[in-house]
């Protein structure tokens, strides 16, 4: 398995002087995702989680919708000296699930700035969700949310070190963490928490809170939806699409969650003052 950190020197300037010292990075290497042993995309990914990355991946795109659609995740040697490089992963579906319509030479390509400017066009990313949050019943206290962000920080260990990684955590309604992943792409984050809810046989996502910890994207939204999320908040901003996503698909979606203060752009019955 790869490693999450590494150590580079750097010249280090300020007014008064300058130094050489070594400083901790986060690595960022490719993760080829391949179905029934066809490529199907590669993501600029931190290692780690990778199974969790592919699967979150598979069902925010609609392929699976849950733990049975999945038969084996593998690694496999990559092209290089038939080495295993650990950044080639084979998903193979359950024998009744379907292989995705869409036109497999796409190759979804995603780098760790951006998860669908690969799509091949605009109507490839309106996915429709098997678990759509909008009955979901579930109601959080704003006192709770306001101390998420604290939780997520805390358990964020590689950021500590590096500074360089996006987080993401599901709580329940209650507060409780759950699970916590980070990676150079905040999409990966999300894949790899809604991954960590699928091994666990927890989708539908029902009665949950995502948190990211950057700004709230369409696809991070769509992700959420795909999950079954009933609420997404984001120590950021939202962007206006992601507003209509959720309004059109009864997420409640969250923003600016800092401190006590907080925007919501949808479903605010979710959200129980105190």
């Amino acid at each position: 398995m790869g490693r999450v950190t590494t150590r580079r020197r750097v010249s280090h300037l300020s007014s008064t002087q300058s130094t050489q010292r070594p400083e901790t990075l986060v690595v960022e290497e490719p993760l080829e995702i391949r179905l029934n042993g066809t490529p199907l995309t590669v993501t600029m990914r931190t290692p780690g989680s990778d199974v969790e990355l592919a699967q979150g991946f598979l069902l925010t795109e609609g392929i699976i919708g849950g733990r049975d659609d999945v038969a084996t995740v593998r690694y496999c040697r990559g092209e290089v000296d038939g080495a295993n490089t650990y950044n080639v992963l084979d998903v193979t579906l359950a024998p009744e699930v379907p292989l995705p319509e869409v036109d497999m030479r796409r190759n979804f390509y995603a780098t760790s700035s951006c998860g669908v400017c690969g799509k091949a066009a605009l109507d490839a990313i309106a996915t429709v969700s098997r678990h759509g949050p909008g009955d979901d019943p579930t109601v959080v206290a704003s006192a709770t949310l306001a101390d998420l962000p604290h939780q997520l920080r805390r358990a964020q260990k590689v950021f500590a070190s590096t500074g360089g990684l996006h987080g993401a955590g599901l709580f329940t309604a209650d507060g409780e963490l759950l699970a916590v992943r980070e990676d150079i792409g905040r999409h990966n984050a999300v894949d790899k928490v809604l991954g960590w809810g699928l091994e666990q046989n927890r989708i539908p996502l029902s009665g949950t809170v995502l948190l990211v910890s950057g700004r709230a994207s369409f696809e991070l939204t769509q992700k959420a939806v795909m999950a079954g999320v009933p609420l997404l908040a984001a120590v950021s901003a939202p962007s206006s699409l992601a507003v209509d996503l959720a309004r059109q698909s009864g997420l409640t979606l969250v923003a600016f969650l800092r401190g006590d203060s907080m925007n919501i752009y949808s479903r605010p019955d979710r959200i129980e003052r105190g």
